[in-house]
């Protein structure tokens, strides 16, 4: 007689088993949690509990409809799907079976706009659906991730406690909290993911930087990077690129580094939040030219045109005091990541007003402490700045902020003029500087632009010494009209 199928006895359920949504259901289990585990395809639900079995408590199901019933009321069901239409076809499936009050988590990296209308459309029926950004790879779904679920706050006052359990800990806070409502989870991780970007690209370009100027090889910058993370730069990703570039490769005994193609690929959440910045009119150079250089290093055909043709006209690099150049070069990473930090802050605080979400960027530094992808040591500082000020209108103005960056500013401008001289490309480092010398500048060039706008369109423009808008009839008497 085949054994009775459990009802209502798991804390939360997994469906989508590929390694994310195992090693968070395993993460759940390892905290004391009963998890009901679904997946398409039952062998891999089958294998998730033959191999881990004894980390906890499991309840397996077959169907989407078993899953459901063995969840204990208010449900609580966590999505770990491909984003897009797997995304909506299982929500779907689940939302079949539940009632009003239960919870959905789509814990994917899904666009925003998206989880808004998921959200709305089970507000619908009586569900509540959490977008939940999940960050820290696969030993952080395991072993503790930074976590932002969006949603209502019902939703999170079920789910909260299990998510704060299973996050990483820095200093004994959880790397977990609320964000905001609808897709506010959604949107911090997208805007996470492209500070993600512009921090892995600006340390390829101090990497390329420390190979051109000096001629070192891979492994002797491994150890320069080592010895950056003993310092202000301490972070997950310098940790790993130093791993990486003391890596020999097996089969040819080269560098590893050097034989990887040099063509980096993108999943698309760096692409939304340049595109999300346009919306919302923040200039984040910093994360959009790390983007696009992304983009450049796969435009194949352009590079092998570019390489047989275009002159460089550069210099020979030659660098007289090493140990100079290599702590100009720290000097102007650190401030470069500062202001990629500091312009997806003000992406959040522009969304924030614009959806109503209300987040708390102090909070959103705090979790990003610990678990995440971009954890790293001047995330405390971030979270200090934020706690001086929460409605800091810029993080490169906190006193902080303004003198770490300034002490690097000559070392940054070495760095970038000398790139430029001896042609190697630092678009990210480039970009970042010129930002903050626009954001510090008294007067922009921006007047000349709104003249020619006026010029050929009547768009108006605004005069320093008088309120009110103006517009120059450029084709009658260049006589000025006040509009308003």
């Amino acid at each position: 007689m085949a054994s009775e199928k459990p009802v209502g006895v798991a804390d939360i359920g997994v469906t989508g088993l590929a390694v994310m949504g195992s090693n968070l259901a395993r993460n759940f289990a390892r905290h004391g949690h009963k998890v009901a585990v679904h997946n398409r395809t039952y062998a891999r639900t089958e294998r998730l509990v033959s191999e881990h079995g004894d980390e906890g408590t499991f309840v397996p199901s077959e169907s989407v409809e078993d899953f459901v019933a063995s969840l204990a009321k208010p449900r609580v069901a966590l999505i770990m799907v491909k984003a897009g239409g797997p995304t909506d076809a299982v929500i779907d499936e689940l939302a079949e079976y539940m009632e009003p009050g239960d919870i959905i988590v789509d814990g994917g990296n899904s666009h925003f706009p998206d989880t808004i209308r998921r959200e709305r459309e089970l507000k619908e029926k009586g569900l509540h659906f959490v977008g939940m950004g999940v960050s820290g790879g696969e030993e952080g779904a395991l072993n503790g991730p930074s976590i932002m679920p969006g949603g209502t706050k019902e939703s999170y006052d079920r789910l909260g406690p299990m998510l704060e359990a299973i996050s990483a800990h820095v200093d004994g806070v959880p790397c977990a909290t609320y964000v905001g409502t609808d897709g506010a989870g959604h949107f911090v991780k997208m805007v996470h993911n492209g500070i993600e970007y512009a921090d892995m690209q600006l340390i390829a370009e101090a990497y390329d930087l420390l190979r051109q100027g000096l001629g070192a090889s891979a492994a002797e910058i491994g150890k320069i990077f080592e010895e950056w993370n003993a310092g202000d730069l301490e972070s997950f990703l310098i940790e790993i690129s130093a791993d990486v570039l003391q890596h020999t490769d097996p089969q040819t005994g080269q560098a590893f580094v050097d034989v990887v193609l040099d063509q980096a690929e993108q999943k698309g959440t760096g692409r939304w939040t340049v595109q999300n910045a346009l919306d919302l009119g923040v200039p984040i150079t910093g994360i959009a030219e790390a983007t696009f250089a992304r983009a450049l290093s796969g435009s194949v055909p352009q590079r092998e045109a570019a390489r047989a043709a275009l002159p460089g006209d550069a210099g020979t690099w030659d660098v007289t005091d090493r140990d100079a150049f290599i702590e100009d070069v720290r000097l102007a990473l650190y401030a470069s990541k500062v202001v990629a930090y500091s312009q997806g802050f003000d992406q959040i605080a522009a969304a924030s007003a614009e959806y109503g979400w209300n987040i708390d960027r102090g909070a959103m530094a705090r979790i990003w402490r610990g678990g995440c992808i971009i954890r790293a040591r001047f995330l405390n500082r971030i979270t200090e700045a934020y706690e001086r000020q929460a409605d800091l209108p810029l993080l490169l103005a906190d006193p902080y902020f303004t003198e770490a960056v300034g002490n690097g500013v000559a070392a940054w401008r070495r760095v970038v003029s000398q790139a430029a001289l001896n042609g190697v490309p630092t678009p990210a480092f480039a970009s970042s500087l010129s930002y903050y010398d626009g954001i510090r500048a008294a007067r922009l060039p921006a007047a000349l632009i709104q003249a020619q706008r006026d010029f050929f369109g009547a768009h108006t423009y605004h005069r320093v010494d008088q309120e009110g808008v103006f517009h120059t009839l450029w084709s009658g008497d260049r006589s000025e009209e006040k509009q308003s």
